[in-house]
């Protein structure tokens, strides 16, 4: 039996999760589970799961958490500091599923407890990539993603003949506007943008899909995780998200992972990884699907992705400034005070006025983040006013 904790259990990851511990029963033992400030999903499914121990972010909901938790069993806590406690307690199995910079320190508390950390917060990969590396050889823990692109890579990747790899290959969905005229894309509102056509995602990370800046996060992390240069990392739009990511060796093989939309799926071979575990996700029938269609992202609709590619290229603290710009303009987007052309010029603005050292601790990059924020927050009213 695996102890698994789930950090942001109440998200759409975390929730897939608890889906397949659930249907395995015996397999696995909860130790914790964190969320924001979902009190009642949170102590429901620590109730349901008999979780060890149940962590609200916001601390301010802790006596409500206590309530919904009376005589349960499940011991409650609460703060920033209480996450990462849980999330050092060393289970054997880490799924870390909070979005944006705010799961940087829990999956470094993670690492630091050794065990392997299921990776689904690609935020703390960018900002942080060589820390968390050094802390994950100094620590001997495991990393496995969990995004369905990185996971479909390191299914289709043999360690062994890294030098033989030729180049990776992210495929992207190219989000909800890939047809869109770039004229009428100033008037994108939060609603449709969070509408994606093929996955069942949180607001933050379907923005990102939609201005394709996940798919540049993406290209940093799978920069981190993969023993290749940037410069053979490519993205395509792959339109029905059957494809998840492919490998191309020197030989002229290319490997690639196929399976429908579902993240139960990479979320299961984390869990059960170096075995498999069955899923409940509907079998691919291809054909039904009958094509699969490829395309270049565009470079002039999406801006997002030079960007990134800049930011990895430079190496050091760019692409930690450019995640922390991008999350404080999705926010203001999210919120009415940003357009969405808007999001990715705050971001540029923002690397344009901020060039720091590179981090060597993640009090660093914690520092770096903040004054990223800061100047962010700053272009974002300079462009309201």
């Amino acid at each position: 039996m695996k102890t698994v904790t789930i950090l942001g259990a109440t998200g759409s990851v975390g929730t897939s999760t608890l889906d397949l511990i659930e249907r395995a029963p015996g397999a696995f033992r909860v130790r914790a589970l964190t969320a924001n400030s979902d009190v009642a999903k949170l102590a429901s499914v620590a109730i349901r799961t008999r979780a060890e121990r149940a962590v609200i972010a916001d601390e301010a909901h802790l006596p409500a958490l206590r309530d919904a938790l009376a005589g349960s069993g499940v011991v409650a806590a609460g703060g920033a500091e209480a996450v990462a406690e849980a999330a050092g307690e060393g289970a054997d199995v880490t799924v870390a599923a909070i979005v944006g910079c705010a799961g940087l320190k829990p999956v470094m508390a993670a690492i630091r407890a050794g065990g392997t950390i299921a990776l689904a917060n690609k935020e703390a990969l960018v900002s942080a990539g060589d820390v968390m590396k050094a802390a994950i050889v100094d620590h001997g823990a495991t990393l496995l993603p969990v995004d369905s692109e990185h996971n479909a890579i390191f299914q289709c990747l043999d360690a062994r003949l890294s030098h033989r790899i030729r180049r990776i290959i992210l495929t992207a969905s190219g989000g909800p506007f890939r047809d869109r005229p770039l004229a009428e894309m100033a008037e994108i509102t939060p609603a449709q943008a969070v509408a994606h056509p093929n996955w069942s995602m949180g607001a933050k990370i379907s923005v990102d899909s939609a201005t394709m800046m996940n798919k540049g996060l993406e290209l940093i992390e799978a920069f981190h995780l993969f023993p290749l240069g940037h410069e053979q990392i490519d993205i395509v739009v792959h339109r029905q998200s059957v494809i998840h990511s492919m490998v191309e060796y020197v030989d002229g093989s290319t490997l690639a992972q196929l399976g429908t939309p579902d993240m139960r799926t990479p979320i299961a071979y984390a869990l059960a990884w170096p075995d498999r575990m069955a899923t409940p996700g509907e079998p691919l029938d291809l054909t039904r699907i009958g094509r699969l269609d490829f395309e270049a992202p565009d470079p002039v609709r999406f801006p997002a992705l030079r960007l990134a590619r800049e930011a990895v290229e430079a190496g050091g603290a760019r692409p930690a400034v450019l995640n922390a710009a991008n999350e404080v303009a999705v926010a203001a987007f999210l919120g009415g005070g940003a357009r969405f052309l808007e999001i990715a010029a705050i971001v540029a603005d923002t690397l344009e006025r901020f060039d720091p050292p590179a981090p060597q601790t993640l009090d660093a990059v914690l520092d770096i983040d903040r004054e990223a924020r800061r100047l962010a927050a700053e272009c974002v009213k300079e462009r309201v006013a």
